[in-house]
């Protein structure tokens, strides 16, 4: 097999920021986001410091799944403006060195999308994935005349006989890319070599193809592991994704993609250039990210398996299942791609969540700064957002008893004014979704006029990362301590604390040199020879190069 071209130099240095776009800002009163209000908010990011932008997905949609539900994949959705608008914010974000990546939803469409109106008239397109099968209630004319559709498939609501299979909602059609394994019980299945999946690998290439021709430079795609059905190990979707990179290794070089897959082990040497550790995926279902940041509050599925959180101020959990899990995945992946940790993201509660509160968020960002993956930020974490509870099932946020995603997708708080500056809409209850109730809710204003509030935190931060190689991906970790506190020393010079919980802890550092340590970001912690202490919640991060304090 030919190699992978290697990563683009500049994905080494990127500091993500995902953007719901529907929340983040209102350019024209209507209540719901847009892309002009995000052209008008770049200088924030510029500020902040990020410099690659996630978008969650912005093409057209009926929006029963808030984009995910495809309708047209070369056309953006009216809600959020025009090609012209969006060419302007990448345009706008090129100028202040951001790249912008789109959300590529490649599995399923809309039932709207005219490739499934089409095929639902027409026996011979084999675009999605049909059964041959009959309501008795209806006229088809199928195999059957009594027995229900196969399970998890869904009646055909045009001409055609028969049923298709949904991936998630009965209104998102699951493209065909074939089935792995042949099963005579079940005739309809098609090899991934058939003419349908064929086609609509064909597709992907013209759909990314389209948007990174115009400037756009890359894409998180959703659910990329679920392509190809029945396909143990998933073989043949990871066969999938290593002919599409070697198409864009040579067609965009300097595009990259990113995989919501949750196994980068798996997803990055089968063609992606980073996978992020998500709530679920890999070999234990997402355990590595939730036991940093899940505490079973906001959304939270019953099936997870109980796992004590490290950021927690209990002090119950370790970090060394999340450690484990990234030791693993880089001993594969080496230096053919990158791993990404979010603080969160929009099917996943936001890190102010439930009983944790702003005092505990400061530690979690030294974290996420400093460990070699990756980092992206949600939007909103950097000023400490509360995930709201409670709000009502809103463009299919709801999937379960407590898995309600609309309490991390409500609107950006950007200052006191009425929304707090999000929409000039003059009824609160136009807007895409309810603001923080809360009378003490955080803004980007109230912080950015306090030195000592999180987003400079985060700030000052990422500009230490990101001047700072050692910080970075590539440079080496050592783990001192694997508990309260968190230890681990960067790059053979960078020492990094870490306390999430609320009672104070130690640590004695037997092999480390701590004679010059230098003080770059530090709340609550001393290095006083090779002791160790630090107060409840607290970080540090510290240079232990010598001469550094000369004079």
């Amino acid at each position: 097999m030919t190699p992978f071209r290697p990563a683009p130099a500049w994905l080494a240095d990127a500091v993500f920021y995902q953007i719901y776009p529907q929340s983040f800002a209102d350019s024209d009163g209507d209540g719901i986001g847009d892309f002009a209000g995000i052209t008008g908010r770049l200088d924030h990011l510029a500020w902040l410091g990020v410099n690659t932008v996630w978008l969650n997905p912005c093409f057209a949609s009926p929006f029963r799944d808030a984009g995910y539900d495809v309708s047209d994949y070369l056309s953006v959705a009216p809600r959020y403006g025009t090609d012209d608008d969006l060419a302007r914010l990448v345009a706008e974000a090129r100028r202040r060195g951001i790249r912008v990546l789109l959300d590529l939803v490649a599995g399923h469409t809309s039932d709207q999308h005219p490739w499934f109106t089409a095929s639902a008239d027409d026996p011979r397109d084999h675009r999605y994935i049909w059964a041959d099968w009959a309501d008795p209630h209806t006229t088809h004319t199928g195999s059957g005349t009594d027995a229900p559709p196969p399970a998890g498939f869904v009646a055909s609501p045009g001409t055609r006989p028969g049923a298709y299979l949904p991936n998630f909602f009965d209104s998102q059609p699951a493209l065909n890319f074939g089935y792995a394994r042949s099963d005579p019980a079940e005739p309809w299945r098609q090899a991934p070599d058939a003419p349908g999946p064929r086609a609509n690998r064909a597709a992907l290439r013209e759909v990314m193809g389209h948007w990174l021709g115009l400037g756009l430079a890359g894409f998180r795609v959703d659910m990329a592991a679920s392509l190809v059905k029945d396909d143990p190990g998933q073989t043949e979707t990871r066969a999938l994704w290593t002919e599409l990179r070697h198409w864009l290794d040579a067609a965009h070089p300097e595009a990259v993609l990113l995989a919501e897959w949750g196994d980068p082990a798996v997803s990055v040497p089968a063609g992606f250039h980073t996978d992020f550790f998500l709530q679920f995926g890999g070999p234990a279902e997402g355990r590595p990210l939730r036991s940093l940041w899940n505490n079973r509050q906001g959304t939270d599925n019953d099936g997870w398996d109980p796992v004590d959180c490290f950021f927690d101020p209990g002090g119950k959990g370790s970090p060394s299942v999340f450690v484990d899990a990234w030791r693993e995945a880089v001993s594969v992946i080496g230096d053919g791609g990158h791993v990404a940790l979010p603080t969160a993201n929009h099917d996943f509660a936001r890190l102010n969540c439930g009983p944790r509160t702003a005092e505990q968020l400061p530690a979690a960002f030294a974290f996420q700064l400093t460990w070699p993956t990756l980092p992206a930020i949600y939007y909103g974490d950097e000023i400490g957002m509360r995930f709201i509870p409670g709000l009502p099932d809103t463009e299919g946020s709801v999937l379960g008893p407590r898995y309600n995603r609309a309490g991390s997708r409500t609107p950006m708080q950007w200052d006191d004014s009425p929304n707090a500056g999000f929409s000039a809409v003059s009824a609160p209850d136009s807007l895409y979704l309810p603001l923080d109730p809360s009378p003490d809710r955080p803004t980007v204003a109230a912080q950015r006029a306090d030195e000592g509030s999180l987003l400079h935190l985060v700030r000052r931060l990422i500009a230490l990362r990101r001047a700072t190689p050692e910080l970075g991906p590539a440079g080496g970790v050592e783990v001192l301590h694997s508990g309260y506190p968190f230890v681990y020393v960067r790059g053979g010079r960078h020492l990094v604390v870490v306390n999430p919980r609320a009672t104070p802890a130690g640590f004695t550092a037997d092999a480390l040199d701590t004679t010059y340590a230098r003080a770059l970001e530090v709340s609550g912690v001393a290095v006083d020879g090779r002791a160790i202490t630090a107060q409840g919640f607290a970080y540090g991060v510290f240079d232990l190069t010598p001469g550094e304090q000369a004079g």
